[in-house]
């Protein structure tokens, strides 16, 4: 028989504290991402965070959300991202997926959207019939170093002995690649990198429409989901650990030291986003400039932005230190539910870091 604990910020807090989340035969969620969760500005005291599911007294499975909300005609409208998803082989077969995800719509009164969600949770979405695609957004991904080694014995296991000969042939095209992109210099215009958003930041952005504030982007870039400097976690099937994970906050300002653009970028392992940006189109040439500058300096193998008029100069840029790109396309699975509780017409107008896209 399968019985459900829920967490709210509360109790996921006590749970943390206790211990008890490590004593099951896999994790439901890292500490680390648990005080984010709690930290989350925009997470009620009464709103559920995580839900376990126990099959004959064993942790079988679990479900978690992160909790957000618009603004709609001066009012705030509450919803949750799923966020993680897992039920342990030993439990498949006996509808524990469902009834976790089925006792999630219950807390939000259907108020759900699910993205970047791998094919297997895909198709248990579509199999439960209750959401819809909506406002795709259309992006690029670009590469900027070869990856042979990495990339072709991943996709065609049968090619892993060949790993000595695709590591020579990266070395002979990166260093290609290198001596093309000594060309790429810091920009003589004035830019700042900071750890954190700061208080002009924050002015230049209020300018702007954005579903996140300053002060909300802080909290995560100060109690990541991924911290650097050890290999994934067993025990927990989520985003835990990379070698390289950090966020940087960008400021680019034009020739009267007036503040034009700023901008969180986030790497992970070689992998860059552009989880916000905000700029006059005036700004988007020079940060064009400082993120070429940026790749080559941090040995960036990809970027993938979903930044649409980024995108658009991009294509036009001389400077821009791709090697090659491909079109990319992020997916939103809304609940029909939430479909219904929202205005006719509503675009959420989401940036590249909505949802839980910024923490992993």
């Amino acid at each position: 028989m399968t019985e459900l604990k829920t967490f709210n910020k509360k109790q996921l807090e006590d749970f943390i504290s206790s211990g008890d989340f490590s004593s099951f035969d896999f994790l439901p969620i890292s500490a680390h991402r648990a005080k984010s969760q709690i930290r989350n500005l925009k997470a009620l005291d009464d709103q559920t965070l995580l839900v376990l599911a126990f099959y004959d007294g064993k942790l079988a499975g679990y479900v978690g959300c992160f909790p957000d909300n618009y603004l709609i005609d001066g009012k705030i409208f509450n919803y949750a991202w799923l966020s993680t998803l897992f039920v342990s082989e030993e439990f498949r077969g006996k509808r524990i997926a469902k009834t976790l995800l089925n006792k999630m719509f219950e807390e939000y009164d259907g108020n759900i959207i699910a993205t970047e969600f791998t094919r297997e949770a895909e198709a248990l979405y579509n199999m439960l019939g209750v959401f819809e695609y909506v406002y795709p957004k259309a992006g690029k991904r670009y590469y900027f170093r070869s990856d042979a080694a990495g990339v072709i014995p991943e996709k065609k296991p049968g090619t892993k002995a060949l790993a000595p000969l695709f590591q020579v042939a990266d070395a002979v095209a990166n260093s290609l690649i290198s001596l093309k992109n000594s060309t790429v210099k810091k920009p003589k215009f004035k830019f700042e990198t900071l750890d954190y958003i700061d208080a002009e930041s924050s002015e230049l952005m209020s300018k702007f429409q954005s579903k996140r504030n300053a002060d909300e982007i802080n909290v995560f870039i100060k109690n990541p989901w991924v911290l650097e400097g050890r290999k994934k976690d067993d025990h927990y099937l989520f985003s835990s650990y990379a070698e390289v994970f950090k966020y940087v906050w960008v400021k680019i300002y034009d020739d009267k030291n007036t503040l034009i653009t700023c901008s969180l970028l986030q790497l992970r392992d070689g992998s860059l986003k552009i989880p916000y940006l905000f700029s006059e189109a005036s700004g988007l040439d020079c940060f064009i400039e400082f993120l070429s500058y940026f790749i080559v300096k941090n040995k960036v193998k990809i970027l993938t932005s979903y930044q649409k008029e980024l995108n658009k100069k991009l294509e036009e840029s001389k400077i821009f230190p791709k090697i090659y790109e491909r079109d990319f396309e992020r997916r939103y699975m809304f609940h029909k539910l939430l479909i219904q509780h929202l205005p006719e017409g509503f675009d959420p107008q989401y940036q590249d870091g909505d949802g839980d896209c910024m923490m992993t």
